[in-house]
This record gives structure tokens, C-alpha cells and sequence, in this order.
């Protein structure tokens, strides 16, 4: 059988997205060498992160949020309406020439803005199935509501979706209850796990840090990382400033879409500090085994990677526009798996207090409860799913070797 898959990114914020879909090509494909799939994406940093064998990327114009529901373009100077034709006519187009067998879908049911309606209708037209993936946690119970609301998007995923996968534990945070999803939604729902996306083989580099190269350490190694940067600036300005004259050493990894003032600030006050400092790293995971502690927002895959890594971590969660990182953090934190400080509460001094606990924490009990609570097999498990939806009989192989549960 043809195994043709074509993934949907939104990216108008952070790199979350496109790395989960990455994570999930990455697993399908090991499993099932003779599938091909198309990415679209408009994330520059995609092919940075290490595209499979059989995936290749279309790119699409860059979006920029601006808040809820709006967004525009990232560096064309046309109006948001203009770009989002464009990409709607080229994920269309994508559908009809590819001629995908299953669609998986990040997030947003029928696209940003609803740039995926011709795509879903072009996919339904000639047989093929839609999948939607969800993390688990959206935004606060009465934002989902609303927003699913106005564009009654539950009935939307029961007319173009075959199922949904929801990259999370119900043991975490149930959707279904928290965001009172019908049953039309419900009944097509299966719950993956938690996707990280896994370091590569040959680790980290000491190229990049040569502190970490140094066994064993004069000091603690502490990382703070602001995911894509957007919004990271305030963070990691105060995470230089608590490294200053603390029993430790700081590394500062900003993120590719910080702005070129804030990197600016950033980069001197870290050479000012003695902290070490880069823009980006593509497999920034593989530097988690490394450092002895992490400082970061709460994303889901930065927080998902960290437990997963066992690194004892502090979370400083972004709150507008959205309080999903917020509700994430403090869901992590009640497990166990990170401490938490609410961005009212963020100052040097709290961090350096806050860095010290952590760096008290024991590894193997983070990663051990993160194993027991999150269910880590979340890319293997959807791979499955999609593979079974593609052709049927594969059903009992991927079942047989774990892939889907």
C-alpha cells in the first residue's frame, strides 16, 4: 500500500508544534520504513531539528500571533487575510497532488484562521481520513469553551475527523471532562501519552558548552531556556542576574525567534555575569542529561523533555495570552516533577532560592515519576494509530510490538 501522510503545523507561536509532529514522523517512519510523509510548517527550524528518512517539509508562509485569534504575517507585507490564502491554497493544493492517506492535524481543528477547510474538504472528497492531535491541556476551561464555541468546532471535529488523539493523561488532565467535550467528540478520542521528542544517539556536544565536558564539576551547571523566545526576554534577564555571584554556573540558550534588541541585552548581560549564552540549539534536549539543573518556561515539550531526562527543573510559566503553560506547570508540579514560581513572584532573589532547592532534587526520582505518571510513548503510540487508520491490516503488527495501545 501507497503510505502517503501529510502533518499539520500551525506555528504561529513557539516551535511545539512542528517538534511534536516531528517526534511522531520520526517514530512512524522507523517503524514503517516505506511510508513517506509531507510536514507543512512554516517553523524555519525544522529541518534543524533533523528531518526523518521519507519526510520532507512544505513550507508555508510565517505567521506571528498577535493574541487569540489573531494573527499575521511573519515578514510578507501583506495583510494576515492575504497570507492565510496563500496557505490555504497551499495546503489545498498539497491534498490533491500528494494525496495523503491520513492527515494528522496540530491543534487547531480547521486551521489557523480557517485556512484547512479546502484542505479537510479536498481529503473527505477523495476518501482519505483527518486525524486531530491535542495536547491535553488547552487554556482554562472557560476560554476552550468559548472559542470551541463560537466556531462550533466540536461539531466541526465530528464531521471532518476520524479521530483524536490527545497527547497527554487522563491522569494529568482529562479534556473530555475539563473542557465538557460532547460525545460526538469523546467517542473518537484515545489518549497517546505524553510525545518527547528523544535526544539523538550521540548526545550532547561539549563543543558548544565545554563546562559540561568537565567530570566532575567544581560547580553545579544550571540552563535556562525560553523555548522559541518570543516572550522569553524577562525570564532569562532575571536568571542572568540571579546566576551572578551564586554558587553555581548558568547557561542561557534564548531561543531562535528573540528578538535582535533582547538578544542584544541578553548577550551582554551574560558576558557581564559570566554566564554562557546561545541563541539556539537544535537538540537542546540532549543537553538536559547533562546540566544539573533547568530553569525554563512551561511548554509542553521543553516540561515534557525535562521530565522525561529526569532533570530536576524550575518552571516560570508564561500566562497571557493563554494560562495553559500555567495550569501545565502546576499540574507538573503536584506530581512532583518540577517547582514552580508564578510569574508575579519572579525576581532574582526568589530564582536563586528557587535554583538552590532543585539543585537539591534527586534526578532518578524525577525521571521515575515522570515514567509512572506521564506514559512517555506517546510519538510510538500515535504513529500506531495513524498507521492503522492508513491500512487496517497493520493493526495487529503495531499492536504487537507496542506501538499503539
Amino acid at each position: 500500500m501507497d503510505l502517503r501522510f501529510l502533518f499539520y503545523s500551525p506555528d504561529g507561536v513557539g516551535l511545539g508544534h512542528v517538534r511534536r509532529n516531528l517526534a511522531i514522523a520520526r517514530a512512524l517512519t522507523a517503524h514503517t520504513p516505506e511510508a513517506s510523509i509531507l510536514l507543512a510548517t512554516s517553523a524555519d527550524e525544522a529541518e534543524s531539528f533533523g528531518v526523518p528518512p521519507n519526510v520532507d517539509v512544505l513550507r508555508l508562509p510565517g505567521l506571528r500571533k498577535l493574541d487569540n485569534e489573531h494573527y499575521a504575517a511573519r515578514r510578507l507585507g501583506v495583510p494576515s487575510d492575504d497570507v492565510r490564502a496563500i496557505r490555504s491554497a497551499l495546503l489545498a493544493a498539497a491534498v490533491e497532488s500528494f494525496r495523503p492517506a491520513v492527515m494528522l492535524v496540530d491543534k487547531h481543528p480547521l486551521g489557523v484562521g480557517g485556512e484547512l477547510r479546502a484542505a479537510l474538504e479536498s481529503l473527505r472528497a477523495a476518501g482519505a481520513r483527518a486525524v486531530l492531535g491535542l495536547r491535553d491541556i488547552l487554556d482554562d476551561r472557560a476560554a476552550v469553551m468559548r472559542e470551541w464555541g463560537k466556531r462550533d468546532l466540536a461539531r466541526r471535529i465530528a464531521e471532518y475527523y476520524e479521530r483524536v488523539l490527545v497527547y497527554g493523561s487522563p491522569h494529568v488532565l482529562d479534556p473530555i471532562a475539563e473542557y465538557r467535550l460532547p460525545r460526538c467528540v469523546a467517542e473518537r478520542t484515545s489518549f497517546c501519552g505524553y510525545v518527547v521528542n528523544r535526544p539523538p544517539d550521540d548526545g550532547w556536544s561539549s563543543d558548544v558548552f565545554p563546562m559540561l565536558a568537565t567530570t566532575p564539576r567544581p560547580r553545579p551547571v544550571v540552563l535556562a531556556t525560553a523555548g522559541g523566545g518570543e516572550d522569553g526576554f524577562g525570564l532569562l534577564k532575571t536568571f542572568i542576574e540571579a546566576a551572578g555571584g551564586a554558587p553555581w554556573d548558568g547557561i542561557v540558550v534564548a531561543g531562535p525567534r528573540s528578538g535582535d534588541e533582547d538578544l542584544q541585552t541578553l548577550r551582554r548581560m551574560a558576558a557581564e555575569a559570566g554566564v554562557a549564552f546561545s541563541t539556539f540549539l537544535p537538540d537542546l534536549m540532549s543537553t538536559f542529561a547533562a546540566v544539573d539543573a533547568l530553569v525554563s518556561m512551561g511548554g509542553y515539550n521543553t516540561l515534557t523533555e525535562a521530565a522525561a531526562s529526569g532533570v530536576p527543573t524550575v518552571c516560570v510559566p508564561r500566562v497571557v495570552p493563554r494560562t495553559e503553560q500555567l495550569i501545565r506547570a502546576r499540574a507538573f508540579a503536584r506530581i512532583g516533577l518540577l517547582r514552580l514560581v508564578e510569574p508575579e513572584r519572579l525576581d532574582a532573589r526568589t530564582l536563586r532560592s528557587e535554583v538552590a532547592c532543585t539543585l537539591a532534587s534527586s534526578r532518578v526520582r524525577v525521571g521515575r515519576r515522570a515514567l509512572a505518571a506521564l506514559g512517555l510513548d506517546g510519538a510510538a503510540r500515535a504513529a500506531g494509530e495513524l498507521l492503522e487508520l492508513a491500512d487496517p491490516s497493520t493493526r495487529m503488527r503495531t499492536r504487537a510490538i507496542g506501538v499503539a495501545g
